[in-house]
């Protein structure tokens, strides 16, 4: 076996706000790194030598599972229908429906006239666009309310800068408009279909302006410019038409700039001016917007309504009024009805009412499950697209219209190598955290297996953002379900799933909640026989990653592993870095350590990196994109060599960075299994390799 890397120690020593600590593995931040995110070939030589040493012995390490990766990953792929297509959308004469030719990697974007099913064009094919990148991912691909343009934002590193191209339909095999580069990734047509209003990422690589572009020429018009490099900019159109919404915002405040759709080259008017911790979004109908909202305390949401031609804070009303432990999430308008999504207690339902304020909802009957909206650009329909799905029941695509209330199935998932829910079970616990909260866990297993301790447990978290993790259905989980494990996720605080406090109970100084939570709910599993202690890999990603790297501190002993996914584990160092690009816009959700010393002793009190102390840790897997702009890829690269120097088991630290992707990873729907498979297989690998206790 390769004998791990041992990188050189460069000691640094940082001071800050009367505070002073040490940073030996601080060389491994390219100081060009903004130009690495866009040309990863200009990485600093010694770091790429380093990353790919480490990549090295990380394969050393698990070389005796690659034929267990095949494995899963042809069962993977065995569940995956191969030429697999969704429900088409109708939108005038038109339907527009995205689907997957028989083995391709990624999705075909295609249309036919609603009338003529067979006379079918094809807008983008995504597998020839990306044929010669090693990276290839599209955020967004519309076409033009006239139905004559297409337009689609494609990354090549990973970095999530993106390039936006447009196309003529009439003429799609001849020259294309010229494109726009530098974009977040988000855009809209104007509803004459004669401007592109798109948002430009700045050096930094923050949404920070809103640009309109004239189809057909090169030259943009700045319409809006955040001054605040704390908000992230967003653009969007109404589903009526009516109305060009730029929306910026961070996790506490929001804001709405509104620009008439008949008339695209206004200039933009504020709907209701930012106040400090006011959120609104806003949807039109009629001569009136809908507002979602949490205004005047409505911590878990409310819906209020405004003159479309006064929409001034003064002028909301209530619609739908607040709930405390009813979080509405989301909501969509037509013009005889509005829908929103709501949760309790880590489920949802969706509930519609008609404009004489009649309503009826969507709940299904399981212990944990999934209903979300499935979009539509019909604005004068009655009928309401949604999915539904459960960990135990594949997803299922629903039509329902919303006057009579008749429900039709549009599309069921298939699993090629078959499914039978009848084999499986779904449990919904609570925890009961140290400061007697009771924290909801989804757990999968199948129906023989053990209660009793004896079948391993992968146990999932996230919990920041008020990022819910819902108990969806996946098919990649099914691979240690069906070798005997259980799959569980814990949600816990700094999550939605029970509300908008749920989130602010893991927020900001309430942030060792999440953590204290997750180990409640491994803990609350094993003492009910789901696991024991020491055969338990916890997985966390991105902020989820911060998880795993806090419960390696806190309570080693209880894992045989812990998968750690582009994590966020460099938190002190990060937040102190302003020039990153999600820093500003992340100090109301940790804190400000440049400026606020109790916020810099909170965060050094959990930071994973600054915990790091001579124990004996599990086994770590952890992986990181090169180009990843969220979590940089010498988070985890900095995190693995400190924990190495001091680990006082024989267990192995391992990084596998991902040298041409970025936080996403690999995207091709095949491609991408890949990394589920190494997970599991290290998983697997944790467990049968670990001593008992």
């Amino acid at each position: 076996m390769t004998l791990p890397p041992v990188p050189r120690k460069i000691p640094r020593t940082i001071t800050q706000l009367g505070r002073t600590r040490q940073d030996e593995y601080a060389w491994m931040k390219d100081d060009n790194w903004q130009n690495v995110l866009r040309d990863p070939s200009l990485l600093r030589p010694d770091i790429a030598v380093h990353l790919r040493a480490e990549n090295a012995y990380t394969q050393s390490v698990l070389s005796g599972t690659e034929a267990l990766q095949e494995q899963l990953v042809a069962e993977m792929k065995g569940r995956i229908q191969p030429d697999d297509t969704y429900p088409a959308v109708p939108h005038g004469p038109f339907s527009y429906q995205t689907g997957y030719d028989a083995g391709a990697q990624y999705p075909v974007y295609r249309r036919y006239p609603t009338d003529r099913p067979q006379a079918e064009e094809v807008l983008l094919d995504v597998n020839a666009a990306a044929h010669g990148h090693d990276y290839y991912a599209v955020a967004t691909a519309s076409h033009s309310p006239d139905h004559a343009l297409f337009a689609y934002a494609e990354d090549t590193q990973g970095s999530e800068i993106y390039r936006i191209h447009i196309r003529r339909l009439a003429d799609m095999t001849g020259t294309a408009l010229p494109p726009v580069d530098n974009c977040s990734g988000a855009f809209v047509f104007s509803p004459d279909s004669q401007f592109l209003f798109w948002v430009w990422r700045d050096e930094h690589g923050r949404p920070a302006r809103v640009y309109r572009r004239r189809i057909g020429e090169d030259t943009d018009t700045v319409v809006y410019e955040e001054p605040d490099p704390g908000f992230f900019v967003g653009v969007d159109a109404t589903r009526s038409g009516g109305w060009i919404i730029i929306s910026t915002g961070n996790h506490d405040t929001s804001e709405s700039w509104l620009i008439p759709g008949h008339d695209p080259q206004a200039a933009p008017v504020c709907a209701a001016p930012r106040q400090p911790g006011l959120m609104y979004g806003l949807y039109h109908q009629g001569q009136h917007f809908i507002i979602l909202t949490n205004a005047g305390g409505a911590y878990d949401f409310k819906i209020m309504t405004t003159p479309d031609s006064a929409p001034g804070r003064e002028n909301w009303h209530d619609l739908i009024g607040h709930e405390p432990g009813r979080y509405i999430t989301d909501c969509m308008v037509w013009s005889g009805h509005i829908a929103w999504r709501e949760r309790r207690d880590a489920n949802t339902r969706i509930v519609i009412r008609d404009l004489q304020g009649r309503t009826h909802a969507l709940e299904p009957d399981e212990a944990a499950y999934d209903l979300t909206f499935a979009g539509g650009y019909e604005y004068d329909t009655t009928e309401l697209r949604y999915i539904y799905q459960s960990p135990t029941t594949p997803r299922q695509w629903h039509a329902q219209d919303m006057t009579t209330r008749a429900d039709r199935v549009l599309k069921r998932q298939s699993v090629p190598s078959g499914h039978d829910p009848a084999q499986y079970r779904c449990w919904r616990l609570m925890a009961q955290a140290p400061d007697g909260e009771q924290v909801p866990i989804t757990v999968l297993g199948r129906h023989d297996t053990p209660i009793d301790g004896s079948a391993p447990l992968l146990l999932y978290g996230y919990g920041s953002y008020g990022h819910a993790i819902d108990p969806v259905f996946s098919t990649r989980v099914l691979s240690l379900v069906d070798r005997g494990w259980f799959y569980a996720i814990a949600h816990v605080r700094g999550g939605s799933e029970k509300g908008w406090n749920w989130f602010l109970g893991g927020r900001g100084r309430n942030k060792p909640s999440t953590f204290s939570d997750f180990i409640a709910c491994a803990t609350s599993l094993t003492d009910a026989g789901f696991g024991a202690p020491g055969r338990i890999v916890a997985d966390g990603r991105s902020a989820g990653g911060m998880v795993m790297g806090a419960i390696a501190n806190m309570r080693p002993d209880l894992f045989a592993g812990i998968v750690a996914v582009v994590p966020f584990v460099d938190e002190l160092n990060t937040m102190s870095d302003d020039t990153l690009p999600l820093t500003p816009p992340e100090w109301p959700e940790w804190g400000n350590p440049l400026e606020d010393a109790d916020a810099y002793d909170l965060i050094a009190s959990y930071a994973a990196y600054e915990q790091v102390a001579p124990r004996a840790y599990p086994a770590i897997l952890a992986l990181g994109g090169l180009t990843d702009p969220r979590v940089t890829y010498w988070e985890p690269a900095k995190w693995v060599a400190r924990l190495r120097d001091h680990n006082r088991s024989d267990r192995p630290i391992m990084l596998r960075t991902n040298m041409e992707a970025g936080h996403r990873g690999a995207t091709g729907r095949f491609d991408s299994l890949k990394e589920a498979a190494l997970i599991h297989a290290f998983a697997l690998w944790a467990v049968e390799t670990t001593p008992p206790t």
